[in-house]
């Protein structure tokens, strides 16, 4: 691949607030678009079984748009347009992208390519007992959206990865595009055929693979508004070889940015103003698409940040759902939640010097706002010099 020469060049803080506007982080949030749109900016929200505060996905539109009520996110992602006729029209689905993540429904089509390359696929991890397909496809035809429980039973045993024939059926035909999930319901999938729930303007695979990673790399471009090869291909979970082959057809422009070492592609449009506004202050999901990408993280922000839910808990450092605290633009410190009746805890808190101390007390407020919670007690800061400069914030803005 033959790549344009850059004639523009981002300084390093100009690229991160390129990178936070683009993430809805920066500038006065669209209050009228709502959580709707909060999943079409951003493309993908990513789905993950932890709940501490709240699960991911509510965190997410949480983190742009202050304290939306939990069930006012779940209608926007899963309840349709309309109740009556004309069909009533879905907003998202849930699919593979990042991870298991829901996607705006318009983008359906475009992950054509990935549905074809599940369906080649020479082997599974789970065997497919005879006749379990074509019966799962039969019973949602008749019955309509069901779970895997209501399918016939998910599990053979207690483990979580003994898959049903059922189960194993299912998630086959959702990988497909047969079948696709409607909603979580108590976080199991609801699974209906897909010529039911998608649109029929968009229930087609007649994309080539070529058309559908053009969209998806345009889309994590806008969506990240500058990134290296690497992280565009790691929004959608596309190989570096398939970014390589669009990416001069895909609308982004080459740009260098200062300290990055590696070369980068913008969105256009990100290019065309200054990033200028306010800045939000809030707990982070550690799924959330601003720092779901380590290396990305690391060289935007200058902060290291791993997941540790499953960490031995000797082993972990900064606890076991730390959430980065992002203030000014900056990832500032970290929090390790957990809720006991009305009170949200912050079992450990990592503050970036005495400076973050407002910022980690003002993000621990509005979210135990958001998840009906009344106080808030601090376990253990590491800095022990900060623990009562940190305590004497939460105490005055709850008095």
């Amino acid at each position: 691949m033959t790549t344009p020469r850059p004639d523009t060049t981002l300084s390093a803080d100009e690229a991160r607030r390129i990178a936070l506007r683009a993430q809805g982080f920066l500038g006065t949030p669209d209050r009228r678009a709502g959580v709707r749109g909060v999943l079409r900016h951003l493309g993908a929200v990513q789905l993950d079984t932890i709940s501490v505060l709240a699960r991911s996905h509510e965190l997410i539109p949480y983190a742009r748009l202050g304290a939306v009520g939990r069930k006012t996110i779940e209608d926007a992602y899963w309840k349709p347009e309309s109740a009556g006729p004309p069909a009533a029209r879905p907003h998202a689905f849930e699919y593979w992208s990042h991870a298991a993540c829901i996607l705006p429904i318009e983008e359906w089509p475009h992950f054509a390519f990935r549905r074809r390359a599940y369906r080649a696929r020479p082997h599974w991890n789970h065997a497919l007992p005879d006749g379990t397909y074509d019966q799962v496809i039969k019973q949602l035809r008749t019955e309509g959206p069901l779970t895997a429980t209501e399918l016939g039973g998910a599990k053979k045993t207690s483990e979580w990865w003994d898959w049903s024939g059922t189960k194993v059926a299912v998630e086959r035909a959702l990988m497909y595009g047969e079948v696709v999930c409607v909603e979580r319901r108590g976080w199991k999938r609801v699974y209906d055929l897909a010529e039911r729930a998608v649109p029929a303007d968009l229930l087609h695979d007649e994309l080539d693979d070529t058309e559908c990673l053009r969209r998806l790399v345009r889309l994590a471009g806008q969506s990240l508004g500058v990134g290296t090869r690497a992280d565009i291909a790691d929004y959608h979970r596309l190989k570096g070889e398939q970014v390589d082959t669009v990416i001069a057809d895909s609308g982004l422009v080459p740009v260098t940015v200062e300290g990055w070492g590696k070369p980068a592609w913008a969105d256009p449009a990100a290019l065309e103003t200054p990033p200028r506004g306010r800045h939000r202050t809030t707990l982070l999901s550690p799924f959330d698409s601003l720092i779901w990408e380590r290396a990305r993280t690391e060289r935007i922000f200058g902060f290291t940040h791993r997941l540790e839910a499953y960490v031995p808990k000797p082993k972990r450092i900064h606890g076991y759902f730390a959430m980065p605290v992002l203030a000014g633009g900056r990832l500032v410190g970290r929090v390790d939640p957990a809720r006991e009746g009305r009170t949200l805890i912050a079992r450990q808190v990592t503050l970036d010097g005495p400076k973050a101390v407002p910022a980690v007390a003002q993000a621990l407020l509005e979210a135990a706002t958001w998840v009906d919670c009344t106080d808030v007690r601090v376990e253990r800061v590491d800095a022990p010099d900060l623990r009562e400069p940190l305590a004497r914030e939460l105490t005055c803005a709850l008095a």
